[in-house]
C-alpha cells in the first residue's frame, strides 16, 4: 500500500521547535508505505514556513511544503487530499497529541476493507482541562440530536486515514465546506470532520473507529468559545442541507 501523510500547519513554530517534525520524519523515513509527507501550511505568519524550508525539507526527502492562503484547517486537509499521490491518505495534527507510532492501529484496520478509519479517544481526555471535557460531552449530545452519526463517538481526533478515492468523492459532495472561506485567526471548527463523516455514511462507506493513545497538548490555535459557536453553526447548516436533500 502507499500512503500520503498530511500535516496541516498554521503558526506552529512552537510545536516545530519541540521536535514534532523530527519525530514524523524519522518515523516515515524508512517506511516504504509512506511515499510523501505533505505539510500544508495554512498561511502562517510566524516562522513556521522558514524553519520547514531551511531545516526540514533538506533533511527529509519525503517532506513537501504546500503553501495555502489562510482558509482554515479544513481546506488545508482538503488541499493535501487532492494533491496526494498515494492510494491512501492519512492526516495527523502536528502537535502529535496522538503519537505518530499509533499509525499501525489505523493501517491494520484499513487493510480489513474499511474506507475510513478514525483514531478515537472514546471518553478519555487525558490531561485535558475539565471545561474542555464538559464541552466535549455537550458537543456530542448536540451533534447526535441534530445530525446523528450512527454510533461514531469521537469525530474530532486529528488522526485519521482514508482511501483516497473515497475521500475525493466525499469532498466533491461537501456543501458547508464547498466554497473556500477566508479565515480570521486560527480556524479549527469541528464542522469539516462532521460533514465529511456524515456524507461518508450517506455514501455507504465503511467506517471504523479504533482506540488510540491521546494526551492533551495545550495550543493557542484552539479557542473553545469561538470554535464551539462555529461548530454549532456548521451543524445546523449540515442539517439544513440534508433536509433540503442537497446531499
Amino acid at each position: 500500500m502507499s500512503i500520503s501523510l498530511i500535516i496541516p500547519c498554521y503558526n506552529e513554530e512552537a510545536n516545530i521547535q519541540k521536535g514534532v517534525l523530527d519525530k514524523i520524519g524519522n518515523f516515515t523515513r524508512n517506511d516504504d508505505r509512506f511515499i510523501e509527507v505533505l505539510i500544508v501550511d495554512d498561511g502562517s505568519d510566524d516562522h513556521s514556513k522558514q524553519i520547514i524550508k531551511q531545516k526540514y525539507l533538506p533533511q527529509f526527502s519525503k517532506f513537501k511544503l504546500i503553501e495555502n492562503n489562510h482558509q482554515g484547517k479544513a481546506f488545508a486537509i482538503m488541499t493535501g487530499i487532492k494533491l496526494a499521490k498515494s492510494d491512501y491518505v492519512m492526516f495527523s495534527d502536528i502537535d502529535l497529541a496522538t503519537p505518530i507510532e499509533e499509525t499501525e492501529k489505523l493501517i491494520d484496520e484499513i487493510k480489513e476493507g474499511y474506507s475510513i478509519v478514525i483514531g478515537s479517544r472514546k471518553s478519555q481526555r487525558v490531561g485535558a482541562p475539565m471545561l474542555r471535557k464538559i464541552m466535549s460531552i455537550g458537543f456530542i449530545v448536540i451533534r447526535d440530536l441534530i445530525i446523528g452519526l450512527k454510533g461514531i463517538r469521537d469525530t474530532q481526533n486529528g488522526f485519521k486515514i482514508f482511501e483516497k478515492n473515497a475521500a475525493l468523492k466525499v469532498i466533491d459532495k461537501l456543501k458547508v465546506f464547498h466554497d473556500k472561506r477566508k479565515a480570521v485567526g486560527s480556524s479549527v471548527t469541528a464542522g469539516f470532520d462532521l460533514e465529511f463523516l456524515f456524507l461518508a455514511l450517506k455514501l455507504s462507506y465503511r467506517i471504523k473507529e479504533v482506540p488510540v493513545t491521546w494526551l492533551h497538548v495545550e495550543t493557542k490555535n484552539v479557542n473553545f468559545i469561538r470554535d464551539s459557536l462555529e461548530t454549532l453553526i456548521d451543524i445546523f447548516k449540515i442539517k439544513y442541507y440534508d433536509l433540503l436533500h442537497k446531499y
